[in-house]
């Protein structure tokens, strides 16, 4: 049977939101750290739902391109409202979970056998990462460099590699979840600390304390907005 007449996609109405907040910001000139309109007058501008207005600045939040201040507006991160195709974000939220879950069950074995394997050199690594993303933070980033040489300077201190190519065949998949964690408000701090927690383990040869650590670390990682959002929430 042919699939020409198959049921058509209902348009969403939060994608059209987001043309519209494009073109407002791209016609009006805005830039980094002007104020969109609130969203009841946004909702009664477009004549739309507030529900509508909400989830396209969820998805805006969610790409880093606005930052929403509780109370006191949303407001643009960069010069323009270039979003990512908002199937792109779909196919993302879809298979976070499961690389979240392997995450976390790969890497908290990774610090445990790090903690026993480790040698004067990987703490060396280590210690280097932490100061590398200490900077980028410092300097206004998200310190992603920074996190990435962590993780990669404690698979190699374990001495395991096959839990190493699982870690390298999943590699573009967790570089989506350390983006999507460290665009959080206040998240590369946090993790700079939690870091550091696992890094006092491995030194101390503690491994139970290790594993612990960085499961609540890679748990942290595992809150982020895009989970939150539904993209057919709004068919």
């Amino acid at each position: 049977m042919s699939d020409a007449l198959r049921p058509m996609a209902r348009p969403r109405l939060y994608q059209q939101v987001l043309d519209r907040l494009h073109s407002y910001v791209t016609e009006g000139r805005l830039g980094t750290g002007d104020r969109l309109p609130p969203e009841r007058e946004l909702a009664q501008r477009l004549g739309v739902s507030r529900a509508s207005v909400k989830q396209a600045i969820v998805v805006l939040e969610v790409q880093g391109l606005v930052e929403v201040r509780h109370g006191g507006g949303t407001y643009l991160v960069g010069d323009n409202l270039d979003a990512e195709p908002v199937e792109r974000l779909v196919e993302r939220r879809r298979r976070l979970p499961d690389v979240l879950e392997a995450r976390e069950t790969l890497e908290t074995k990774l610090a445990e056998l790090a903690a026993e394997r480790r040698s004067d050199e990987d703490l060396a690594a280590l210690r280097c990462a932490l100061v590398h993303m200490a900077g980028e933070i410092e300097q206004g980033g998200h310190g992603i460099e920074g996190d990435r040489l962590f993780h990669s300077a404690v698979t190699t201190a374990a001495q395991s590699g096959l839990l190493a190519e699982f870690m390298r065949s999943i590699a573009e998949q967790i570089a989506e979840s350390r983006n999507e964690s460290l665009r959080q408000s206040g998240r590369p701090t946090r993790s700079l600390a939690q870091h550091q927690a696992i890094l006092d383990a491995i030194e101390k040869r503690q491994a139970k304390a290790a594993a612990a650590a960085m499961r609540r670390h890679v748990r942290t990682v595992a809150k982020v907005r895009l989970l939150d959002w539904d993209p057919d929430g709004d068919l």
